[in-house]
């Protein structure tokens, strides 16, 4: 629940609450707010299990961690009824990120492009700056003024 404090902010909410309650009826305050936090819990627990029971047996493995979308497209993607981890291990992002970033630089990179015409396929899209005549203009676009 509290994953992101950092221990000076703990201290700091601590001597807050002393502040605010006073020493007097801060246990007081304390108790009264893990009993809250307790109750809400069981009845979530027991609106969770109500609803399972609801479903039927053949929802009998049903998570509602699953209704996050994050967390059922990870265990849909994990298991291999896809094929994805064949691909996954074919695919190399740190080699296709690193001839990207060649190429915009213009840098060659370590496993050199094939031509466009070989049978790998591949395209160079490099952009390379036409040497324009010193008395040639720019295109004049009337709509874009």
């Amino acid at each position: 629940m509290f994953n992101d404090i950092g221990p000076l902010e703990l201290v700091t909410l601590i001597i807050l609450a002393v502040l605010v309650f006073g020493p007097d009826k801060l246990p007081k305050v304390i108790q009264d707010v893990t009993r809250t936090i307790r109750k809400i819990r069981d009845f979530s627990d027991s609106a969770k299990q109500d609803i399972r029971e609801e479903l039927g047996p053949e929802f009998k493995d049903f998570e509602f961690e699953d209704l996050n979308p994050k967390t059922y497209l990870r265990k849909k993607l994990d298991s291999d009824d896809l094929g994805l981890k064949e691909i996954r291990s074919g695919f190399d992002l740190k080699k296709e990120m690193t001839e990207v970033t060649d190429a915009v630089h213009g840098r060659e990179s370590e496993a050199a492009p094939a031509p466009a015409d070989s049978a790998g396929g591949r395209v160079d899209m490099t952009k390379k700056p036409e040497r324009a005549a010193a008395d040639d203009r720019p295109p004049y676009d009337m709509d874009a003024t």
